[in-house]
């Protein structure tokens, strides 16, 4: 069997191609997907050949790369051993890629039980469950201040969720006005721009002498050193974004040590793989988390989506990723057949 899949051929180039799709074994799904979300971050760093993508890989660059780990469709085969998805069955898959036809073990497909919750939402469920991870670290209460800092896809789901978790107020800080624009409606309390000089004044003048919480999701160590300018006493920075570099300092008896800041690593494989507890839950359980809430009508993550697109234009799509700093916040691939 033939599929479609997106693949990036050299460095800032990405093509569709016609692949072998396999059958599935015993313990495996193979998932017709509707809907797949870009990962602006993690799909720029890995079309430019950036070495520091996956914390956890090999070392080096080689091409060709695959990509495209949001995605959400339809079981049509399933192995004999799979158990907890039957065939027609709408489900999220995780750590998948930008394809037509997706095989991946069964534990990496979380079922869609609310009929209400579209293709376009689930496909952007996993992804969701970054930021989240990252505010239970946190442990952020109920009416604790809380500032994210950069507003791309991450930033802006944290911005809601934190909405959701009862944070108030809650601070965007991101250089581009358009993007802050965005923020403030979608559950920000205030937008400041991070480059201004006055910045960690403004925030402290707002919260009454700092945040609870940072969420850190630029991955430069720029916005880590504003974000602890803006920290109350015994605050909490939760380090979301991947730092592609390390060209910065901090001084740590200052603005760690002496107010008492907690730093916590919040990479989305730092949690655990089997048994959610307070503070630390699965993929699959925040995955399952996220549907609820979208489910429920607390969280609505498609108004973020600002473009969907063929799979057969992603040449220009990623030209754009590459070299268009306003590239959208959240794009999308539909693989529907379109008759």
């Amino acid at each position: 069997m033939k599929c479609k899949q997106i693949v990036f051929t050299e460095k800032n180039k990405a093509e569709l191609l016609t692949v072998d799709a396999y059958e599935p074994s015993p313990n495996e799904v193979m998932v017709k997907t509707m809907v797949s979300t870009i990962s602006c971050g993690t799909e720029r760093a890995n079309i430019t050949g950036d070495p520091n993508v996956n914390a956890f890989g090999a070392s080096g660059v080689v091409f060709p790369r695959m990509s495209g780990y949001n995605s959400a469709g339809v079981v049509i085969k399933k192995g004999a051993d799979v158990k907890s998805v039957e065939v027609g069955d709408r489900v999220v898959v995780y750590w998948g890629c930008h394809k037509d036809y997706n095989v991946v073990p069964e534990n990496q497909v979380v079922k869609i039980e609310d009929d209400s919750i579209s293709f376009e939402t689930a496909a952007m469920s996993f992804i969701s469950t970054f930021p989240m991870a990252a505010i239970r670290k946190t442990r952020l209460e109920m009416g604790e201040s809380a500032i994210v800092m950069g507003l791309g896809i991450l930033g802006m789901i944290a911005i809601k969720l934190l909405h959701t978790a009862g944070a108030v107020p809650i601070i965007a800080a991101d250089p581009n006005p358009a993007r802050r624009e965005i923020a403030l409606k979608n559950g920000a309390d205030y937008a400041f721009d991070p480059l201004c000089e006055d910045f960690a004044d403004n925030v402290k003048k707002v919260t009454g002498g700092g945040v609870n919480v940072a969420i850190e999701v630029t991955g430069v160590g720029a916005g880590f050193n504003e974000a602890l300018d803006c920290m109350a006493k015994f605050g909490r920075v939760a380090l979301l974004g991947c730092t592609r570099n390390s060209d910065f300092t901090v001084d740590y008896y200052k603005k760690i040590h002496a107010p008492g800041i907690t730093v916590i690593g919040a990479h989305t494989m730092a949690r655990p793989n089997i048994e959610s507890h307070p503070g630390w839950f699965t993929h699959r359980d925040d995955i399952k988390a996220v549907l609820k809430l979208c489910g429920g009508g607390r969280l609505c993550l498609e108004n973020l989506i600002e473009e969907i697109h063929l799979p057969e234009e992603c040449t220009e799509v990623y030209n754009r990723l590459v070299f268009d700093k306003n590239f959208p916040i959240v794009v999308q691939f539909d693989w529907r057949d379109k008759q």
